[in-house]
């Protein structure tokens, strides 16, 4: 199979992410001894400078780790929880029925910053200042713009100029937006980071009390408190098209840490997956393993209609579980082993028709009452209010709305340490610049409902159902595999085809993300304006022009999207003592690197 780029082989170590410059820097950083752990954190934070659409400071970061030393898959759940005083009876009374995609409503605990220091205490070996340098550099010197970070503040100009002046400072030097390959800079995010590890390493001792010092300064010193201000006497313009302060304080940032989980997983022939739990949507690609492990997938053409009709039907019956069940564990009950069960997926798999279903359908388990009317009153045409408002992936609109678009590192060294992480919030776009730090806040806590009916309905100190979603797998019990994808729902579609592509179909792990992809847009969006397209099928414009009519004939509502545009995964392997990396030329961005 044609390949746009050859699979990197090697045996010291590899990293892959979405943007060259953070897979130089970690590559740099295995270079200077390092360990896959150390080059993480400092590919971390490259991409919040690099990405600043699409990751940030403020936002959230789940990730799924192997220490050898340990030998254990763990998660680190970085995902903020809602404010103390971010309420259902709030909304209600500023008459709303949807939390807005964008401002300062929405913003939950940041959970990025204290995520990576958490994996740097427990794992790396350098020290934070060291890790951090290069973000540092990049964004007190300066970096080159890529077209989408352009794109991405045009789209936004009349918003900054008009309302989000802390923002249009930033981001429109001159009163102009920033040309595609022109040197940019953030000179005071720069200096955030840098007093925030000058004060952390001041008083000396151990490489971890000076990591601690640095959280401690994060959450209850001068960043939670000028977060806490920002949020108090500001009010911004936001997707609802009034102005709003925020309910984020530095109580709330006070009383919340970053901390390990065990993932949940599911066996797929040798294969174990590990994902994160069901406060994000990374069990629904379990599920969906899960119903398609009794057919041949194998047999079937990977860009066929069979093949793709039945990893379709299977989405959506997974991710109608999503709206079913799936919410914060510690506030509500998730079926999760009746769900992963073997029979289960059995009865669920005897669904898929022939036919295209239209129908939202989640299982029956005993003992829990699935009600899906909360969506009735939101299941608005997306296409209506795309028009009105310009959401789409990653198209942002007048009022600063994205539908989530992130990032994705993955790293394997020569010890056999493994990351996989999606790090993603606090884009540029999803609420206003705070002038003194250079960053913004996140928007997660639009995927809570407003409505009690919902296993993620919000309430306060609750974690947002977030479709952050890194993946690991062992092969015969032992680590093998990390990758990943940016794209919101699309996230564990996209993962799951180059999965089932890399061991059904034989592919290696750059075939398997070239090979043409497409994603269902069936169910309900975790974004604002939560709308539905029943039947919806987006493939690539280079799907064989035989499938595409097969599938309309089979009921599917088919949009032909352009040649290479479903997808930014990236991918990591261990083999023996080979280590193997890919990395999606979707978007002339992402890069894999080893040696």
């Amino acid at each position: 199979m044609f390949t746009t780029r050859p699979e990197i082989l090697g045996t010291f170590g590899v990293v892959a992410s979405t943007h060259w410059l953070a897979s130089a820097v970690g590559m740099a950083v295995l270079e200077k001894g390092g360990n896959a752990f150390d080059a993480a954190v400092a590919v971390g934070f490259t991409l919040q400078v690099v990405e600043p659409h699409l990751n940030g400071p403020g936002g959230d970061m789940p990730a799924l780790v192997y220490a050898a030393n340990e030998d254990q898959v763990l998660v680190i759940c970085a995902q903020g929880p809602s404010p103390a005083a971010m309420t259902m009876e709030v909304f209600a009374d500023l008459g709303l029925d949807l939390i807005p995609g964008s401002g300062l409503l929405p913003a939950v605990v940041p959970g990025a910053f204290d995520g990576w220091c958490l994996m740097l205490r427990r794992y790396g070996t350098m020290r934070l200042s060291e890790v951090m340098s290069y973000a540092i550099g990049y964004a007190r010197d300066g970096y080159p713009l890529v077209p989408r970070v352009s794109a991405t503040i045009q789209s936004v100009r009349q918003l900054f100029v008009d309302e989000w002046h802390s923002s249009a400072a930033l981001y429109l030097p001159g009163g102009q937006v920033p040309a595609a390959g022109t040197i940019f800079r953030n000179p005071v995010l720069a200096d955030t980071y840098e007093r925030l590890v000058r004060e952390a390493e001041a008083d000396g001792g151990s490489r971890e009390q000076q990591i601690e010092r640095a959280r401690l300064i994060w959450a209850e010193g001068w960043i939670a408190y000028g977060i806490d201000r920002f949020c108090r006497d500001n009010s911004f313009m936001d997707a609802t098209g009034e102005r709003h302060s925020g309910l984020l304080t530095g109580q709330d940032m006070a009383g919340w840490r970053a901390h390990f989980e065990t993932p949940t997983t599911l066996d797929y022939k040798h294969y174990t997956l590990c994902k994160c739990g069901p406060w994000s949507q990374g069990p629904a690609l379990l599920q969906q393993l899960s119903m398609l492990s009794g057919l041949d997938i194998a047999a079937m053409d990977p860009t066929g209609p069979d093949f793709i009709h039945v990893f379709t039907e299977a989405t959506k019956l997974a991710f109608a579980d999503r709206e079913a069940f799936y919410g914060d564990p510690n506030f509500v009950d998730v079926p999760m082993a009746q769900l992963l069960s073997a029979d289960y997926a059995v009865e669920r798999a005897e669904l898929i028709a022939a036919t295209a279903s239209m129908a939202l359908r989640p299982g029956q388990i005993s003992g829990y009452d699935v009600d899906l009317s909360f969506q009735q009153n939101t299941d608005r045409s997306l296409n209506a209010a795309a028009e009105a408002m310009g959401v789409g992936e990653p198209t942002v609109s007048k009022s600063g709305v994205s539908r989530g678009d992130t990032v994705h590192l993955d790293i394997i060294d020569r010890f056999g340490n493994m990351v996989s992480a999606t790090p993603s919030g606090g884009w540029l776009q999803s609420s206003p610049i705070i002038p003194e730090f250079g960053f913004c806040l996140g928007n997660r806590g639009q995927m809570f409902w407003l409505d009690p009916a919902s296993p993620s309905a919000l309430v306060a100190g609750k974690r947002p159902r977030t479709t952050l979603s890194p993946s690991m797998v062992l092969r015969d019990g032992r680590p093998y595999m990390a990758f990943g994808t940016p794209g919101g729902d699309q996230q564990d579609q996209w993962q799951g085809l180059m999965f089932l592509h890399h061991v059904d179909h034989g592919m290696n792990l750059q075939q398997a993300i070239d090979c043409p992809a497409f994603h269902s847009e069936h169910f309900p969006s975790s974004f604002w304006p939560r709308g539905a397209k029943p039947g919806r099928l987006v493939l690539e414009g280079r799907m064989p022009a035989a499938t595409v009519d097969e599938l309309r004939r089979r009921g599917h509502d088919i949009i032909v999207g352009d040649d290479w545009s479903e997808g930014r995964l990236t991918g990591a392997v261990q083999d023996g003592s080979l280590l193997k990396a890919a990395a999606n030329p979707r978007g002339m961005q992402g890069y894999a690197i080893g040696r």
